[in-house]
């Protein structure tokens, strides 16, 4: 693997990355005994399938079970069930398979196994309103959610209220068997309980912090909505409710390992890494410019660290939508990094996300070099009116320069790495 190759470079990280956080190859050390009584298999997320497969080639043992994911994301199971749903925007496969995973935990005993799949993308497919509000309802305050530039975080909080199983209410459902759940992060900081809005795992948070983002955002609800953030009887368990006493939870993949293992990659390559941060947050476009800003101090002053080196980041950034263009938020980001480097020397970014799903388009992500400005305008492309469209996706696509992995079947958010060059 050759750094003065720098596309080759880039995708050879994206690459090390995604096979370190393949939870078909990471599963099986966190497979507990076999119970005494039945093990039940249920899931959610956009790797959802590929931990159910590999539960199925490891496990010692009689099982079934239930996992839903996203459209295309599935893999082939002989004895848990893989159903396909909509995702970003929850669809009726999702309600229908919520309601199915509720049925099949129902009359469990203490000597049962409740093995839990979660992973990013588990709150739109594991869709079941709570009493009172309608799915149509529940996925119109998802669409204005996604378009507000709200975090992950504030999205799965309400997720959480509005629903009949997030936030610790499927494993309520299981009681009183043991519940195991094996989680792939996503998001920020790794809490299991934000990942997928928690299914089986509590968070604390109340109806109130929900609402309280809808007015952040000036999201209206229905006065049905309304009540039932407001009734005690209707909130998720806390942490430390006893029925979820004997209840597990283990993080096997996680942004860190993804960046960790690009760093290993760059460094036998002989090129410096700085893994900046696992957890960034923010608009991508003012992301981009704090990168551009740290690319410019090495190639002009050799901090925080001399060329050859790489920058590496994780985590989730966001976009405001504003225009009528395709793209996410990793096109977007790519965009803005392109503007603000204003084609300076030796600097090649790539951006993509690990599910291999950019958003709503078709590819991971994309690349970007010192020429993509002088490239764009000999294509006629304007970039800096597409960025204001947010249509990123169009312009790397008239470059030829989109990553396209199909779906990855794992997901530990965004993955972006910068290079930079001896000029």
């Amino acid at each position: 693997m050759d750094a003065h190759d720098p596309r080759h470079f880039l995708t050879h990280l994206f690459e090390r990355a995604l096979a370190a956080v393949d939870p078909g190859k990471l599963i099986a050390h966190h497979l507990p005994p076999p119970p005494r009584g039945r093990t039940v298999v249920i899931g959610a997320g956009k790797a959802a399938a590929r931990m159910a497969e590999a539960v199925e080639q490891h496990w010692q043992g009689e099982l079934s079970g239930l996992v839903v994911t996203r459209y295309a994301h599935g893999a082939p199971t002989r004895h848990i069930e893989v159903v396909e749903a909509g995702h970003p925007v929850p669809d009726e496969a999702g309600v229908r398979a919520a309601t199915r995973m509720l049925e099949l935990v129902q009359g469990l005993t203490e000597d049962d196994l409740v093995l839990c799949l979660m992973s990013g993308g588990g709150s739109a497919l594991l869709s079941l309103p709570a009493p009172g509000v309608t799915p149509e309802e529940k996925r119109d305050i998802n669409r204005q959610l996604l378009r507000s530039g709200a975090p992950i975080g504030e999205m799965n909080c309400v997720r959480r209220h509005l629903s009949a199983v997030k936030g610790g209410r499927l494993a309520l459902a299981c009681y009183p068997a043991r519940v195991l759940t094996l989680v792939v992060s996503d998001v920020p900081g790794d809490d299991p309980a934000v990942v997928a809005s928690g299914p089986t795992v509590p968070d604390g948070s109340s109806g109130a912090d929900a609402l309280a983002i809808l007015q952040k955002y000036a999201i209206p609800i229905s006065d049905a909505a309304r009540a039932v953030l407001a009734d005690p009887a209707l909130a998720a368990p806390r942490p430390d409710d006893p029925r979820l006493a004997r209840n597990g939870t283990i993080v096997i993949a996680t942004a860190q390992g993804a960046l960790d293992a690009a760093a290993a990659a760059a460094r036998a390559a002989g090129v410096t890494p700085l893994v900046l941060s696992n957890s960034i947050e923010g608009e991508a476009r003012e992301v981009a410019i704090v990168h551009a800003a740290i690319a410019r101090q090495v190639v002009e002053h050799g901090q925080p660290l001399a060329a050859p080196c790489v920058v590496l980041s994780g985590g989730e950034t966001s976009v405001t939508v504003r225009g009528q263009g395709r793209g996410g938020r990793n096109a977007e980001f790519l965009l803005a990094l392109a503007i603000a480097l204003r084609g300076l020397p030796g600097v090649h970014a790539l951006a993509c996300d690990t599910d291999g799903i950019d958003g709503t388009e078709d590819n991971a992500g994309a690349l970007l070099g010192p020429d993509t400005l002088a490239r764009a305008a000999a294509a006629g492309r304007d970039p800096a009116a597409m960025l204001m469209d947010n249509d990123g996706y169009s312009l790397f696509s008239a470059l030829g320069d989109l990553v396209i992995t199909g779906p990855t079947r794992t997901n530990v958010n965004d993955f972006r790495a910068m290079l930079v060059q001896v000029s």
